[in-house]
């Protein structure tokens, strides 16, 4: 198992907008390999005194923060769709637009230590 995490800011007039691109991509992400996608919507987030989620992507006045993750069967196959997407048309067709400032979002891969409650 192999997880991506993600951090984005999204403008908070944009959640149905962000939606239904994220069901778009979840479809290609799909193709690609990917076993699971959750996309979260800021319920309670705080601010924080040294950090915290808004200060890490410079959220601006009236965003919300999405957190999200996508489960790869492993690294490789990870690795390959990083790549399959750099050539895939999809991205960049009309079929799909980002609703989000793309620059302030983050992400990052990690190895599992601990999974617990799951089938």
């Amino acid at each position: 198992m192999y997880v991506q995490g993600f951090l984005i800011p999204v403008p908070e007039g944009n959640k149905d907008d962000y939606r239904a691109m994220a069901e778009r991509a979840a479809e290609k992400f799909h193709e690609y390999g990917v076993t699971e996608i959750v996309e979260a919507w800021e319920e309670d987030v705080t601010d924080g005194k040294v950090t915290d989620f808004r200060m890490a992507v410079k959220a601006e006045p009236g965003e919300k923060i999405v957190f999200s993750w996508m489960i790869w069967p492993d690294k490789e196959t990870c690795d390959a769709a990083s790549a399959r997407m750099q050539d895939d048309p999809f991205w960049q067709s009309e079929d799909f637009k980002m609703v989000f400032d793309g620059m302030r979002m983050m992400w990052g891969g990690f190895s599992p230590i601990l999974v617990t409650g799951r089938d």
